[in-house]
């Protein structure tokens, strides 16, 4: 079994479903994170989640008018970097032009003359930056 890199606990597939949709709102109470649930258990079961989720380390959660507002522990761009690095050093053996390059072939990434003027303007960055460290 391929060991984990990250200090958080690993999640079940009801509680990836629910931090999709924490991420997907921003912030959401139990009710919200329910009726957003596809096949959704009952409020008590989807309150346990949420603590399950506040217990991991994963959400994070303050009070309002009553009711308690959950929303993601780390920023959706921390967590989306992380699992961009973890697809790929999975899929890719590490290799971002190869990883670059299966996100062209896909067929619906259609660049367009901007798209492509933005890349090249993001690579002469990467590569200043490498000539400068």
């Amino acid at each position: 079994m391929p060991k984990r890199s990250a200090a958080l606990p690993a999640l079940s597939r009801r509680e990836r479903q629910v931090m999709d949709i924490l991420f997907r709102r921003g912030e959401a109470t139990a009710a919200d994170v329910m009726n957003d649930l596809p096949d959704p258990p009952s409020y008590s079961s989807v309150r346990s989640i949420l603590s399950i989720l506040v217990e991991k380390g994963h959400v994070r959660y303050r009070e309002e008018n009553l009711r308690y507002v959950y929303l993601p522990a780390a920023s959706p761009e921390h967590v989306r970097e992380e699992a961009l690095r973890h697809v790929i050093r999975t899929f890719f053996d590490g290799s971002t032009d190869q990883t670059i390059a299966a996100v062209l072939r896909m067929s619906d990434s259609k660049l367009s003359d901007g798209d492509i003027a933005r890349l090249q303007e993001r690579i002469r960055r990467a590569q200043q930056r490498e000539e400068d460290e």
